[in-house]
């Protein structure tokens, strides 16, 4: 109120001199001119600007936008940081994952070829056993027709020596030599 009080005593006396008939101007004011009366209007709002602390009010409004901006800004420095930090944290992640898989593939691999070769080691150790069984069967056989053909040589043998000794022989000397091949024979066996 105080500066609307001083504008209008400063202005009293020039509106005074307005009603005075003289040239128009800045320098000569009149309310007919109006730069004048402009001027005047342009003083009284600066006076009310001032009288209701406006300038107050919009630098107080300016530093609370000022304030919120500079919060807004701290908050995404602090939520950029915790981004980068949870970015971090799932590369490590996704590194670690990554090496866990290799890992686990290159077991994988090494278990694959440990039972591969246990499998071929198997394999071996049966077709070794299978063939171990042929041959023992074959010789199985072998000794048993070894055997058949001996016996039957030995049938064929004593079937033609006994013909021949019948033939040759009398019946007491044919007894004496079938006691004596049996008596041979049983000192063979045991």
């Amino acid at each position: 109120m105080k500066h609307l009080i001083a504008a209008l005593v400063t202005l009293a006396p020039t509106i005074a001199l307005a009603a005075e008939d003289k040239p128009h101007g800045l320098l000569n004011p009149s309310l007919g001119n109006s730069d004048f009366v402009v001027l005047i209007g342009f003083v009284l709002f600066l006076a009310v600007l001032f009288y209701f602390n406006v300038p107050a009010m919009l630098m107080g409004l300016l530093d609370k936008r000022a304030e919120g901006i500079r919060s807004d800004l701290n908050e995404a420095r602090a939520l950029r940081d915790e981004a980068q930090t949870i970015l971090a944290s799932y590369e490590r992640k996704s590194r670690e994952v990554a090496e866990q898989s290799d890992r686990i593939i290159a077991q994988a691999k090494a278990d694959a070829e440990a039972a591969a070769d246990e499998a071929r080691a198997a394999l071996d150790r049966s077709i070794a056993r299978r063939v171990q069984a042929a041959q023992d069967q074959i010789l199985s056989a072998e000794n048993k027709a070894v055997r058949s053909v001996r016996d039957r040589a030995i049938e064929v043998a004593i079937a033609a020596a006994a013909e021949a000794i019948a033939k040759e022989m009398a019946a007491a000397d044919a007894n004496k030599m079938i006691d004596n091949a049996i008596a041979e024979v049983e000192r063979r066996l045991h």
